[in-house]
């Protein structure tokens, strides 16, 4: 597969391998997909996860769920 990026990824791939992280630019791509498929497979169940609360009646009003974070990060509500 031949693929083509942008000169800054380009020059990001390189300085991966020249420093030795990787042994060449398809472990830095292959190793960017992985991370790419990771977070997406995370999301999905994330996004059971919020549905399954939902159906289990295990929500609250947006009001008191914006307070609580406001309170968490300390955030006034002004």
């Amino acid at each position: 597969m031949a693929i083509e990026i942008n000169a800054e990824l380009e020059q990001f791939v390189e300085q991966e391998v020249t420093q030795g992280r990787f042994s060449d630019s398809a472990a830095v791509v292959e190793h960017a997909l992985r991370l790419l498929l990771r977070d997406r497979e995370e999301a999905i169940e994330g996004i059971k996860a919020g549905l399954a609360d939902v159906a289990a009646g295990r929500t609250q009003p947006l009001d008191q769920a914006f307070d609580e974070l406001r309170t968490e990060q300390g955030i006034s509500d002004e």
